[in-house]
């Protein structure tokens, strides 16, 4: 029988970052930050973030006084809510560039993907705010209305045009992921094109403009599996910097259950019930989302519990 969608968000995590705003235009933030002994530093390179020897990410920032004093290159994240420590980031590509002054082995960077399900909470905030925002740094060093490069303005959180005078600030892309179901209570899973065998996740896409939120999930849903989708619930986001997206997660209901997989973005699509998903993860079949996203978390609050799988 078909069971209700929930009416209330079941995503809501506390912000472990007071990101102190008004504070990026003082003189001089980011360099007294750096003597301040309490002071992290997340270092970033391309989508990857430099680890110690216990796989820590935030580093003293007195124990990096060599890297260069460059505006292009920090980035003031904020203060921790819990104890105010300052946080930065220091990006040692700012130009793009493949190759970073910071000297590391290759086994010292860990990718974001890779690293996130092992972190704290609060560290994971950390982590995705340095990479999304070294993401745009690294994609938006012209002005868009005249081709002139930027300069780093707002302790790294504006780009300001030489020529014109415009400011330019970092851009986060919606995208909606929903678990659909069916009249029967089954989930509905997609394997997309670029993903190994066995891999399978919720529907997820761009909004695309003029659109609202919940219109966006049933085209999505209608384009990649031939689905259509009616009731549409709202449960909870996550910020996922690849490179600039912030993934809004919905419940919706379908109206019908004929798959047509698009084979573009989608080459295989199943409806599962609870034992048959439970079944499939054990037999090694069905490979879930990691348990620190958004789509893991709509999974198991349909399953009514945790399953297998880190």
């Amino acid at each position: 029988m078909e069971s209700s969608l929930p009416s209330t968000p079941a995503r809501d995590l506390p912000s472990t970052i007071d990101r102190a705003g008004e504070r990026r235009e003082e003189p001089g933030l980011v360099a007294r930050c750096r003597e301040d002994g309490r002071t992290r530093v997340v270092v970033v390179r391309s989508g990857a973030v430099l680890v110690d020897d216990d796989g820590g990410v935030l580093h003293v920032a007195s124990e990096l006084r060599d890297l260069p004093d460059d505006a292009e290159r920090w980035v003031f994240l904020g203060l921790r809510v819990d104890d105010g420590t300052p946080l930065l980031a220091y990006r040692t590509n700012p130009d793009g560039e493949e190759h970073a002054p910071v000297e590391a082995d290759a086994e010292n960077w860990a990718t974001v993907r890779g690293l996130v399900p092992s972190l704290a909470g609060g560290d994971a905030e950390v982590v995705l705010t340095a990479v999304a925002l070294d993401n745009w740094h690294a994609t938006h060093g012209r002005c868009p209305r005249c081709g002139t490069p930027t300069t780093v303005t707002h302790a790294g959180w504006v780009r300001r045009c030489v020529q014109d005078g415009s400011d330019h600030y970092p851009r986060t892309d919606p995208a909606v992921i929903m678990a659909v179901l069916d009249a029967e209570d089954r989930l509905l899973l997609g394997h997309a094109v670029r993903w190994p065998p066995g891999r399978f996740s919720t529907l997820a896409g761009y909004v695309e403009p003029g659109e609202s939120l919940e219109n966006a999930v049933r085209r999505e849903v209608l384009e990649e599996v031939g689905v259509v989708v009616g009731d549409v619930v709202y449960r909870g986001s996550q910020p996922w910097p690849f490179p600039a997206s912030l993934m809004l997660g919905f419940f919706a209901r379908a109206t019908t259950s004929a798959l047509r997989p698009d084979r573009v973005e989608i080459t295989e699509a199943r409806w599962f019930t609870r034992p048959e998903l439970l079944a499939s993860v054990e037999s090694g079949d069905v490979t879930l989302p990691t348990r620190s996203s958004i789509a893991r978390a709509l999974i198991e609050e349909w399953f009514g519990a945790a399953l297998p799988g880190r």
